[in-house]
């Protein structure tokens, strides 16, 4: 394949990318563990992208306070994801013996290293939702 646009080195890239990701597997026998649905599944719910957003921008929150952030989420769902993601290494629980009993939560290294990559796919985001905005239109005009 010749390249003569920047979309096809692109496409090239990311073929190349996927290919060496995932060519050594048979798609008939799937592992156990698959980083799509293992790991991305965590990472990339609206929560838990919110969640580490927040704890990117505010080092240190208590519960309350990403509940009040994120205002739609159930406490139920925040202490499932709060959990999840403290488990995968996301983020750090920290329990202080007061009365009452004070929590905070915060980036590890590991979580400012996703929060990176968060970031990239937001300005992406960012940049291109105008044209999001107008393909809806055209798809609903139809």
């Amino acid at each position: 394949m010749e390249i003569e646009t920047v979309t096809d080195y692109q496409k090239v890239k990311s073929a190349n990318k996927i290919k060496k990701m995932f060519g050594h597997l048979n798609p008939d026998d799937m592992p156990e563990f698959c980083p799509i649905r293992d790991v991305m599944a965590v990472i990339s719910d609206k929560w838990s992208i919110l969640i580490v957003l927040y704890l990117g921008f505010f080092p240190i929150l208590r519960f309350n306070q990403l509940k009040k952030k994120i205002s739609d989420i159930s406490n139920k769902m925040l202490s499932e994801r709060l959990k999840v993601l403290e488990a995968d290494g996301y983020l750090s629980r920290t329990m202080y013996p007061e009365v009452p009993i004070r929590v905070e939560y915060q980036l590890t290294d590991f979580g400012h290293s996703y929060l990176e990559k968060l970031l990239e796919l937001t300005e992406w985001s960012e940049k291109h939702s105008n044209t999001i905005i107008e393909n809806r239109k055209k798809f609903h005009k139809k």
